[in-house]
Order: structure tokens, then C-alpha cells, then sequence
């Protein structure tokens, strides 16, 4: 007969596993004798001496409709055993449980074999518990699964798991024992959640679980035990959107409660536990399910019920490559990069660490990290090798187990000897970094080090050293990598996406010859391992390049060296956060006599570089005129806000405060003033930056009121939590509010951008919130909407939602009030509510914590809704938009131009060049606020302010670094899918782009812009452009605002996103030039917008384009990052144009496009107010007004 096949079984329907073995023995009258005379219920003692019993057990559930039983092992392994006095008869137990299971399953359905916790905790320092090692624990699991699989178990499940230090043990047990007997079964691992918090007894949440456990490639994953299926929703939805491997769910009963006897009852009963459980499926994706303790027959026969005919989900794709602590995951290459791993726990770099580890003083060791932890570091290099020493992996394994329990960082262990690495892995709980391997002795270590770091899922860092040295030149760096890359991907089968490269800093400051150009090698060589090794990472020792200058020296040079190393595609840098300082805060002077010395443009850069910072001395600043002199403070502070006066504001608050108290001074003086800046901003009198502004003084002014009102209650109008929804990365609006909101009184938990919906509505809980507002910019994302208020109101929670942005309208709130759409008229009773910017934000909160006006709001928005809803619709029967059997009457002949090279290059950029292609329509109007002035005011706001502040930003700025891959394809149309051929074979199909069709009007697709496919085998052309201004400036904005620069971090971001549409604007005027056709001929388009709306579509750009190489990338909903960043295809036809779905013709005759450069929209002073029609390029700006 056929092997059973479990893993086939869970991917073709739902698997049923059966419930708890101990509250289904409590229904046979069982004795003393019964378990062998043992004073107590030891269940696992019947398995020797009532096997009828256990099989009874078995039997019931697989009546009720159990797929799975469980053998009754769960506390068989020796230690627990040996508690009983039966550690002896381990192997007969284990060996017998599971021949009793398998008689009772038969030959169709599944044994798991049962494997629970020890009762040891080997990641805690409990004087007891924490004793044992890895080692011996691993002996114990192994001698367990051993007698599971020899008598008949399909799978090892590892359950109720509360140390993840144990599980990675008794996987490895488990392992052993497959190559022991001779057969591999499937490993299903189960951990167990605290109900409160909802993480491991360590603390150890449930990204570090899903972390560790797929780097461990164990087969499924999931919940059991401790909880009802309710307090395991979030971790579930959690795997269910991110584990690639398929997720359980056995719950408890409930959660468990004492009787009037003391005995603990279970209170869910099985139509609820059925319920959730089968709502797990349909929503989470889960694959298995079934009951734990608590759970009876009848549990399982109505989980069998309710799942009975479901399939289970695909589950997805792997995601970006992540590590872990024990308390939780991080990704391995941050955005923005780089990583930043800490070096200060080391004894070879840091004279404090030697002496620190000499004396045995692990306490401040972990000072010491925690230190690094909050100066910036996101993962810890910890290096204890010390000559006066014999004991380096017994102070290795004591170092990285205190670190483990006390800070959040992943663990570099830093050391060449296998056996330190091996002991040092035994002991860290999560995923760690092994730093490192490399063939200076040849390949013997290497082949010691890479099977440890594979079998404990860790990651490897590799140095480009060989048997003739260090790789001193680019070419002799990237030799050597793509050597030890066959021999640790090709040969011992390690995921490239695990393998990093140091490619070795050498020290700059020696004056030695011979070092003078490393640093443009060490860069070079990073560019290019990250271009001719597919998927593997970068990593480098920053500091190494300033040994032996003063201090304020090597910042400079280490955060110089380290900027350009970034933009080489360096993903981690070891250094000390503490030490670096960001690129933009470095003069002008200082970059320049630094990238003399990095690349090697003086024979003086050193001489030069030393001097400066020898003779360096402080600036004076200038004390600004005091105009508030002689006011009352009422009166200055009032001024203060309306005149965007930030200095001195403290001052004035505490004689207000003096004078007429604390809350008078909110509620009176700096609230209304607030009002007035708001109500002069909607007549049209101030602009959004001058709102800013105020909003800046009354930041500073409420900081320093927050002191009197710490003692007091009552001091906030109300809690909104606001987010930008998940997918989407566009902040500025949300931030807006944030501000708006804050400086009038609210209290604003801002989640951020990319928020996923359990996560708001956790905060929301924690946070007692008033009111839920939610900010999207696309139309893919704004689905995060309705899908928020659905699960609100599954909930039964009433939390009003405000919502706004480019991508929405008063319709799509009035649509969205209704959670079930057209199949129900029931109503989300608390609100959603549409805001078309942020002062009607407020207006609404104003009204919602008012009981008559929220009453009246409601009221109103939901009559409104239904009206909307009632409206008559004229029900088209029009095809989808995937039908392709009518096209366009776009020309099939249009000429086809000839590119200047086929494939993908990245065009060098003169970022000057790019200036008279801004926007400043866009800019000024939209991102600037300037929206609404006009005439006269228009004029001088243009000459005094946005011109002259455009050319001073524009010249002074360091925070914008131009990229600009393009690739030229032939390429087909296929009906909706544009078939995308190889640059060197245009007979081989690499890739195929797909695009909706109009279902009328002229029922154009994108795709008719180009050659369709036919037997004459004649290719178009098509290019392919992505661009970016890099991650600085999402790095300069959040710095803004975490200082109170509203104002600037609005001018900022309007000049980064519109540098990268500019930018994308001159590389296609480039690519018209190139294809020699009319500078206005053609359009660009952009996924996310009504001709593309599929941003999915994005992973295939990033496959052609490969546009991780220049430090771009997709977000969980992808959308392009960084956010200044734009990712568009190109059509040369001359009848292109824009259209939507519901809209757009093809033109009779030629269709040229509007270019920038040619317009009054360019960068050249606008002689007149330019038209206020939106255009597709203004739709991120309108975020403001989410």
C-alpha cells in the first residue's frame, strides 16, 4: 500500500485533528490500578498499562471526524518520565502509543506523533530550569521521536512549545532520530501564546516564532493549546498573511476557569469553537484544525462540520529575507539601508569589552548592548575571543544568552572557530548571523561552519580572503565571492539570500601608498558582487577605514565612506550607530575634503583632511529681536502662533500658565489661535507651509504646557489613532492631520505608513480610542478601507472611521458605510465618514465628541448614504476587463524606432539637468499648498517665497542621489498581455506585462499601443524606466517631524517627490531622443493609475529591471519605495494617450503629449497662474488632504 502522505493531504482539503486526550479520559471511570498504581494521572502510563483505553480515545475521535490522532505522548520523554518513575520504559512508551494510534487510525488516516515541553526553559537564566544544554535536550527529543516514527507515527507534531530554544532543540532531535530509523516524516511545530499579549512564555512574539521556525525549514506551523480560538486571532491572521508554510489552529475550549470545586471547566462549547475555527479558514488561510484541552467528540464533530468541503488557500510567497532574537524578527536588510550592526561587544575592536570580559562582568556586557540596542543598532556583533583566555565558547554561549533575554536585536556571532559558533548557535534562540567564514587556510572551516549555520537556519557572512591573501582590487573581491558562493550555495545547498559578502574596508588615515585607492575597490566591489551574484547580501567593518584620527574625524569619515558604500548596495555596516552622523549634516567642506581622501582625488587629501579638523572651532549664533516685548502673555502667545514665532514660546507659556492657570492657557488662548490660523488657511489667507509653521510654535508651546497638565485630567478633546493603510507608503497627508489634530487639543496615536488592519484596530483598543482615520493615495490601497470598517463591524466595535485621500471621494465613504455592500443594508453603526482634508478632520472630531452634533452627523451621513444607495442604476451588461475579443482602433502600423541598445542600463544623470523639468504647477499648488491663491498674491508668493526658496533648496541640497535604470525590450501584443522578449533572443519570452480593458467607450488596453504578435515575427519596443532620488529624504522628513519642522518636512517632501517625477520626466524625453521620434510623442505610464491599476505587476518590472541593485523596492502592498520613486513603461505610438476604464477615445490623428520642459509648468519662472485642472501627476500631492 501507498505511503500516506500528510503534506499532500493538508494542501488538497482541511486536515481535522482530533481534541484533548484528558477531558475525554475523564469520561471512563479510571483507577489508581488502571495507572499502574501511580499517585496520580499520569496519562501516559496507560498507554502500558489500559491500551484499550487510549485506543477507545482514538477511536472517538475518529468518529466524530478526526483525520489526525494524536499519540498519548505528550509527556514521554525521558525527563518527564523520570518524574514518574518511568524514564526506563521511554522508548516501550513512545514505540507503543504510537502502534496503538496507528491500529486506530488504520491505513487512511494520519498518527502524529505527540511531543511536548520538558518543563526545562534552556533560553532562561532560572537558576534551575535554565541549566540544561542543548545538547542533552536534543539527546532526550531524539530517543523520543525515535519510538514515535519506529512504532508507525506520519508526522512529528512539537506542541504547546513555550521556550523556542527547546523547539529548535527538539527539532534537531527529531532530525536525528529520522536518520536513525531510516524514515522522514513531516515536523509540525505548535507553539503556545500567553492570552494577555499574545507571545511565548519568554517573551518571544509571533514574527520571531515565524522567523525562526522557517528558517529551520519545518513543515507547518501554528497555535495550540493555552487559549480559546479568540485570543489567538491577531497571531493567526499574522501567519495566515505571512508563513510559506501551512498554518494549524487547536485551540482550547476557552479559557479555562475554576468550578465551585475547584476543578477547571473549559466554557466553549462546539458550535462557537466550530465557528471560529471555521472563519480561521475562509479568512486566514488555515490548513488544519482541531481542539486541545477542553475539547471533546462533539467538539471535533462540529469542527469537521463546519470545515467539511473547504479548501485551503495557496499559502505565499516568500517575502523579504528576515532574522530574529528571541523577542522578536527583523528584517536582514533594513529599508533604508543599512543595517546597522553594533561592534562594541567585542573584545578585539573595543579595549572595554576585553576588559569587561576579562573580569567576568557580563552585566555591563549587556549594558553595553543594550546601549548599542538604543543608539541605532539593529543587530548585535558580539566577539569574545581573547588571547589570554582558553574558554571562548563557554563565555561566547553565557555572552549571547544574556543578550537574548534582555535586548530585541538579532545576534552576529563573531568568530572563525566552528566549535564557538557551534556552542554559540545551541544557545541563541532565534535566527542569528554567523560572521564568518572565508579561504585564507583553504576550505576545511568553511566546510565545518556552513553545515552548522544551514542546519540552525542561521545566516553566513563570508570575507573575501583566499589562499593568496586579502581581495585588495574589485576583481580579486568578486573572484573570490563567486568562488566560496559554489561552495556554499552549490555544493552544501545554503539560500544565496542567506549569504553575505564582506568585501574588506582597509584603513584610510595610514598614509600608506598602497591604501590609497581601497576605498574606491571596497565600494566598486560592492556594486559589482551585488551585480554578478544574484540574491546574495553585502556587509562591511565601516570603522576599519578611520583607525588612528580624533574622534570628530572618523564620523565624518566613517559616515562619508559609509554613504557611499550605501549607494554602492552595501545592506550592513558593523559600526557604532553612536558614531555616525547623517550624510545631510555634514558641511559642504567636510564632504568635500572626505571624498578627496575615499577617492583618492588629491595627493593632499590626508595633509588636508587632518588640518581641518585639527584647526576646527565653534560658530557663534545670533539672538533673534524679541517683537512680543510689553504684551500681556495671552496676547503674545496668541501672536506667537498666528506669526509662526517659535523662540521664546516657553517662556510666555509659563507666565500664562502664572496668570490665568493651565487649562484657561489651552482652551482659551492656544486653542482658539489654532482655530484662527485654521479658518484663515479655508478663506484662502494663509497657505499650508504658514500652517505649518503656527503648528510648529504650538508644538513647542503644549510640550512646555503638558507640565502643568500632567496633574490635572481632562486636558485632551479625544483619541483618534490615524494610519496610512497597509501597501500603501505615502505619508505626508496622515501627517498633516496628525498636526492639525494635535495642535488642537486631540491626542493622535500615529501608526504610521503600510498599517495593517489588526494593528489600528489593536490600537485603537489599547488606546480607548474616539475615532479610527485611515489615508490612502491609490485606488489598489484604499480597498484597506471598506476592509477595516468590515472587520470593525464583525467585531461589534464602535470606533467612527474617518477617511480621506487622492484615491477616495464623499462616494466611496457613503459605499463603505455599508460593510457588506450590495448583499446587505446594514449599516456600520458608528460612522464612516469622508474628509477632503485636514481641517474638516477636525471639524468632524469637533462634532463626533459632541453627543447632539454626532448625533445629528450620523444621522445625516447615513441618509445621505442611503439616498446615494437608492439611486437608480442602469445595469450594463458589459465584458470584463480581462476580455480581449474586441480591440482598439489604435494603428497596428505605426513605425517602429530603433533604440539606441537593447536590454537594461543605467543612464548617468546630471541631477542640474533635471531642474526645468520639475513641475511647478504641482509643486507650488500642491505639495507647496499654494492651491487656491491666485492673481497678484499668486505672483508675489511665487517671486518672494516658492521661487526663491525652490533655487536655495535646489542648490543647497545633499539629500537627493539620482538613479536611472532603463531598459529598451522587443516586445508583442498579445490581446491583454504585452509579451516581453529576450534583448539577445528576440524569439525567447521572458516575461509577459497584463493590462485591463476598457469594457466600452473605444475598449482600448495599453497593450494596442504596440506591434501585435503575428506569424511575420516583427518586434516592438518597448522601454522600461524606474527612478529614484534615493531614502535620504524620508530619512531628512521623519527627522522634521520628530523636531516640529512641519513646515520644512512639507517643502521637503514636495521637492523629493517632485525631483523623481522630474527625474522620470528627463529620462523620457531622453528615451524620445533616443528613439529619434517627436519630443511630444508617446505616453508614460505608471502602475497604480486607471490605464495600470495592477501594482502586482510591479515584481515583473523588478525581474526586468532588477532595480534592488540601485536601492529600490516593493512594500507588502507594492507600492514602489522608496517613496520617492517612480516606476513607468513607455509607449512610442503616436495616438498613445491617457484613458481609464470609464473613460478615454483614441484619437483620429496624432496625440502629443504635454512635456514639462515645454510647458509654463517647467521649472522657468510661470508668467501666469497656471490652469487649476488636476492632472495624474498631482494625484500623491492631493494626499495632503487625507
Amino acid at each position: 500500500m501507498a505511503e500516506r502522505d500528510y503534506l499532500k493531504a493538508i494542501q488538497d482539503h482541511i486536515v481535522v485533528f482530533d481534541g484533548g486526550m484528558g477531558a475525554t479520559l475523564e469520561m471512563f471511570d479510571l483507577t489508581q490500578e488502571d495507572y499502574g498504581g501511580l499517585a496520580g494521572k499520569c496519562h501516559e502510563a496507560l498507554v502500558l498499562n489500559r491500551p484499550d483505553v487510549i485506543e477507545g480515545v482514538h477511536t472517538s475521535m475518529l468518529e466524530a471526524g478526526a483525520e489526525v490522532v494524536e499519540t498519548d505522548t505528550f509527556q514521554a520523554s525521558r525527563i518527564k518520565l523520570d518524574e514518574w518513575g518511568l524514564a526506563d520504559h521511554t522508548e516501550e512508551i513512545n514505540v507503543k502509543a504510537a502502534e496503538i494510534a496507528r491500529k486506530a487510525a488504520g491505513p487512511d488516516r494520519f498518527v502524529a506523533g505527540s511531543i511536548g515541553p520538558t518543563g526545562h526553559l534552556p533560553a532562561s537564566d532560572d537558576p534551575t530550569l535554565g541549566q540544561i544544554r542543548f545538547p542533552e535536550l536534543v539527546t532526550v527529543f531524539t530517543e523520543q521521536a525515535s519510538g514515535l516514527v519506529r512504532g508507525g507515527a506520519d508526522l512529528i507534531i512539537i506542541e504547546t512549545a513555550q521556550d523556542i530554544l527547546e523547539v529548535k532543540a527538539a527539532i534537531f532531535g527529531a532530525r536525528a532520530a529520522f536518520e536513525e530509523v531510516g524514515r522522514d516524516v513531516p515536523i509540525q511545530i505548535s507553539v503556545s501564546l500567553l492570552p494577555n499579549g499574545g507571545k511565548m512564555l519568554l517573551g518571544t512574539d509571533i514574527q520571531a516564532v515565524l522567523t525562526t521556525l522557517e528558517a529551520l525549514k519545518v513543515d507547518v506551523i501554528g497555535l495550540n493549546c493555552s487559549t480559546g480560538p479568540e485570543d489567538m486571532r491577531d497571531a493567526i491572521r499574522y501567519l495566515g498573511e505571512n508563513s510559506t508554510r501551512p498554518v494549524h489552529c487547536i485551540p482550547n475550549a476557552g479559557l479555562p476557569l475554576q468550578g465551585p470545586d475547584g476543578e477547571t471547566i473549559f466554557p466553549e462549547k462546539p458550535e462557537p469553537l466550530a465557528a471560529t475555527l471555521g472563519e480561521f479558514v475562509e479568512k486566514y488561510g488555515v490548513s488544519v484544525v482541531g481542539g486541545c484541552c477542553g475539547t471533546t467528540p462533539d467538539h471535533i464533530k462540529a469542527i469537521a462540520e463546519r470545515v467539511k468541503g473547504l479548501k485551503p488557500d495557496p499559502r505565499p510567497e516568500p517575502g523579504e529575507i528576515r532574522i530574529s532574537s528571541m523577542m522578536t524578527s527583523t528584517p536582514l536588510v533594513q529599508e533604508p539601508r543599512p543595517t546597522m550592526v553594533g561592534e562594541r561587544v567585542n573584545s578585539q575592536g573595543s579595549r572595554r569589552a576585553k576588559e569587561l570580559l576579562l573580569a567576568d562582568d557580563y552585566e555591563t556586557i549587556t549594558q553595553v548592548a543594550e546601549d548599542q540596542v538604543e543608539g541605532g543598532a539593529h543587530v548585535l556583533d558580539v566577539c569574545v575571543a581573547l588571547t589570554e583566555r582558553q574558554d571562548e565558547d563557554e563565555q561566547m554561549r553565557e555572552v549571547v544568552k544574556r543578550i537574548s533575554l534582555t535586548q530585541p536585536a538579532p545576534i552576529q556571532v563573531d568568530s572563525t572557530e566552528p566549535e564557538v559558533i557551534k556552542m554559540a548557535l545551541e544557545q541563541i534562540p532565534g535566527r542569528a548571523i554567523v560572521n564568518s567564514v572565508n579561504l585564507e587556510a583553504g576550505r576545511d572551516k568553511l566546510d565545518k561552519v556552513v553545515p552548522l549555520a544551514k542546519a540552525h537556519g542561521a545566516c553566513l557572512i563570508a570575507l573575501t580572503i583566499d589562499e593568496v591573501g586579502m581581495g585588495k582590487t574589485a576583481d580579486r573581491k568578486v573572484e573570490i565571492a563567486k568562488r566560496i558562493t559554489e561552495m556554499v550555495v552549490d555544493e552544501h545547498g545554503m539560500d544565496p539570500e542567506s549569504l553575505i559578502f564582506d568585501d574588506l574596508t582597509f584603513t584610510l588615515t595610514t598614509g600608506d601608498e598602497e591604501w590609497r585607492p581601497s576605498a574606491i575597490e571596497t565600494i566598486e566591489g560592492i556594486r559589482r558582487i551585488k551585480q554578478e551574484i544574484p540574491g546574495v547580501k553585502t556587509s562591511l567593518g565601516v570603522s576599519n577605514v578611520s583607525f588612528g584620527v580624533s574622534q570628530p574625524a572618523r564620523a565624518v569619515l566613517n559616515s562619508i565612506f559609509l554613504h557611499h558604500c550605501v549607494e554602492a548596495g552595501l545592506d550592513l555596516a558593523m559600526v557604532n550607530p553612536n558614531h555616525i552622523k547623517p550624510y545631510g549634516e555634514i558641511s559642504a567642506e567636510e564632504v568635500e575634503l572626505t571624498e578627496d581622501l575615499v577617492f583618492n582625488r588629491r595627493e593632499d587629501a590626508l595633509e588636508r583632511f587632518i588640518q581641518h579638523f585639527e584647526s576646527k572651532g565653534d560658530e557663534a549664533e545670533e539672538e533673534a529681536e524679541d517683537a512680543t516685548a510689553g504684551m500681556e502673555p495671552e496676547e503674545a502667545l496668541h501672536f506667537m502662533i498666528l506669526r509662526r514665532k517659535k523662540e521664546g514660546v516657553e517662556d510666555w507659556i509659563d507666565k500664562s500658565v502664572e496668570k490665568i492657570g493651565a487649562v484657561p492657557t489651552l482652551n482659551d488662548v492656544l486653542l482658539p489661535a489654532m482655530k484662527e490660523v485654521g479658518d484663515k488657511f479655508g478663506a484662502g489667507e494663509l497657505i499650508l507651509p504658514f500652517v505649518l509653521q503656527s503648528a510648529e510654535v504650538m508644538k513647542k508651546a503644549v510640550a512646555q504646557l503638558e507640565n502643568y497638565l500632567d496633574r490635572i485630567e481632562g486636558h485632551t478633546k479625544g483619541k483618534v489613532v490615524i494610519a496610512t493603510v497597509f501597501g500603501d507608503v505615502h505619508d505626508i497627508g496622515k501627517s498633516l492631520v496628525n498636526t492639525i489634530l494635535t495642535n488642537n487639543g486631540y491626542t493622535v496615536i500615529d501608526l504610521g505608513k503600510q498599517v495593517p488592519v489588526d494593528t489600528i484596530i489593536d490600537a485603537a483598543i489599547e488606546h480607548d480610542a474616539d475615532a479610527i482615520g485611515l489615508s490612502a493615495l491609490l485606488v489598489s490601497t484604499s480597498k484597506q478601507m471598506p476592509i477595516a470598517v468590515q472587520e470593525l463591524h464583525s467585531r461589534g466595535l464602535d470606533y467612527p472611521v474617518l477617511i480621506g485621500g487622492a484615491a477616495i471621494n464623499r462616494d466611496f465613504g457613503r459605499r463603505t458605510l455599508y460593510p457588506h455592500g450590495k448583499e446587505s443594508d446594514e449599516v456600520y453603526e458608528p460612522g464612516v465618514i469622508y474628509c477632503k482634508d485636514a481641517f474638516q478632520g477636525l471639524d468632524t472630531m469637533d462634532a463626533l465628541i459632541d453627543g447632539e452634533a454626532r448625533e445629528a452627523l450620523i444621522a445625516r451621513l447615513r441618509q445621505e448614504a442611503e439616498d446615494y444607495r437608492n439611486k437608480p442604476v442602469i445595469e450594463e451588461n458589459l465584458p470584463p476587463l480581462t476580455d480581449d475579443s474586441v480591440r482598439s482602433t489604435a494603428s497596428t502600423d505605426a513605425p517602429i524606432p530603433e533604440p539606441p541598445f537593447w536590454g537594461v542600463r543605467e543612464i548617468p544623470v546630471d541631477f542640474d539637468d533635471v531642474f526645468n523639468h520639475l513641475d511647478l504647477h504641482v509643486l507650488f499648488k500642491l505639495h507647496w499648498g499654494g492651491k487656491g491663491v491666485k492673481g497678484e498674491e499668486w505672483e508675489r508668493l511665487v517671486s518672494e517665497d516658492f521661487r526663491p526658496r525652490l533655487e536655495r533648496m535646489w542648490r543647497e541640497q545633499d539629500y537627493l542621489h539620482p538613479r536611472a535604470p532603463l531598459g529598451d525590450f522587443p516586445c508583442n501584443a498579445d490581446g491583454n498581455e504585452l509579451v516581453i522578449f529576450d534583448p539577445e533572443d528576440h524569439d525567447k519570452e521572458i516575461n509577459r506585462l497584463v493590462f485591463p480593458r476598457q469594457p466600452k467607450h473605444d475598449r482600448i488596453c495599453l497593450t494596442d499601443f504596440y506591434r501585435p504578435l503575428n506569424e511575420e515575427g516583427v518586434r516592438d519596443v518597448v522601454a522600461l524606466q524606474g527612478v529614484t532620488v534615493g531614502p535620504e529624504a524620508t530619512e531628512l522628513m521623519d527627522r522634521l517631524h520628530e523636531e516640529g519642522e512641519f513646515a520644512e518636512q512639507l517643502f521637503t517632501h514636495g521637492l523629493s517627490v517632485q525631483s523623481a517625477e522630474g527625474l522620470a520626466e528627463w529620462l523620457h524625453q531622453k528615451v524620445r531622443a533616443d528613439l529619434e521620434i517627436g519630443s511630444a510623442q508617446g505616453r508614460r505610464y505608471s502602475w497604480g493609475y486607471p490605464a495600470c491599476p495592477d501594482q502586482s505587476e510591479h515584481e515583473k518590472v523588478w525581474q526586468l529591471l532588477d532595480l534592488d541593485q540601485i536601492g529600490m523596492y516593493l512594500s507588502g502592498g507594492y507600492a514602489v519605495m522608496p517613496e520617492q520613486s517612480t516606476v513607468a513603461i513607455i509607449s512610442h505610438h503616436p495616438q498613445a494617450v491617457y484613458f481609464g476604464m470609464k473613460s478615454g477615445f483614441i484619437p483620429k490623428g496624432e496625440a502629443p503629449d504635454e512635456v514639462i520642459a515645454e510647458s509654463d509648468r517647467s521649472a522657468n519662472p510661470p508668467e501666469a497662474d497656471p490652469a487649476e485642472g488636476p492632472t495624474e501627476a498631482e494625484g500623491e500631492a492631493a494626499a495632503a488632504s487625507a
